[in-house]
């Protein structure tokens, strides 16, 4: 796992800095936006949500509810029973959200200007296709599911594109110019940005409780688990220069 320099200075919902922009248009690979879909309850769904007091925001498991046909019959009366629908992580709260703009280095220019007395320009191009990965800071029960949730609710505090894993083309390149003077060497780095987030998933086992003609939801042996992550941001770098 890469660890990167631990350089977070950045508070949440916080402006974008003027040196990171957004290359969405000029990657020339096409990141595929993660949790992209809205799964939105049925009625039965709501009325089933609306019985517990926990909140459940797993999409996975709203879209097994919705899809579930369990149904009290009307001559069910002095009936119960349940149905187990298996442990889930049910719900995500954030705790802390920062920002590191200098995640991890995926490209470098150099220019050397010496023995000329014209200024030069460095441009960014992206010399190889590099991959950035978040991850995860300790192991945990549906780590995908735990992802998912993680990205959907950090979505939503910083307005960016989160997601666990990005990639940029070789051959991106912008239209943005920096200047080396003469007599100096410049280094242009360019960053792929990341959200540190930190906060608590809780797990339960879900049942679907049939009690005469009624249906309701029951979690069971609920339990909290504290959990980091850092996760990229898709399609968006930042850029250093360095003149000496």
């Amino acid at each position: 796992m890469f660890l990167p320099n631990y350089t977070i200075a950045k508070e949440e919902n916080e402006d974008i800095p003027e040196h990171v922009l957004p290359i969405e248009r000029e990657n020339t690979y096409s990141n595929e936006p993660e949790d992209d879909v809205t799964i939105e309850p049925s009625f039965q769904t709501k009325d089933l949500l609306d019985s517990i007091d926990d909140p459940i925001d797993n999409l996975e498991l709203i879209k097994l509810l919705n899809e579930t046909s369990i149904r009290p019959t009307p001559f069910s009366f002095g009936y119960r029973g349940e149905v187990y629908l298996g442990r889930w992580p049910i719900h995500y709260e954030s705790k802390e959200t920062k920002m590191n703009w200098e995640y991890q280095k995926v490209n470098e220019t150099e220019i050397s200007n010496f023995g000329t007395n014209a200024t030069q320009s460095i441009v960014y191009e992206q010399q190889e296709e590099r991959e950035v990965k978040g991850a995860l800071m300790s192991q945990i029960a549906n780590p995908d599911s735990v992802k998912r949730m993680m990205v959907q609710k950090v979505q939503k505090k910083t307005n960016l594109p989160l997601a666990f894993s990005t990639m940029i083309g070789k051959g991106t390149k912008t239209n943005h110019s920096y200047q080396v003077p003469p007599e100096k060497h410049g280094v242009l780095t360019v960053y792929v940005p990341a959200a540190y987030e930190r906060g608590q998933i809780t797990f339960g086992e879900v049942y679907v409780e049939l009690k005469g003609t009624k249906k309701s939801l029951i979690i069971k042996n609920v339990t909290k688990q504290n959990i980091g992550a850092w996760i990229p941001v898709q399609d968006y770098v930042s850029f250093s220069l360095s003149v000496k």
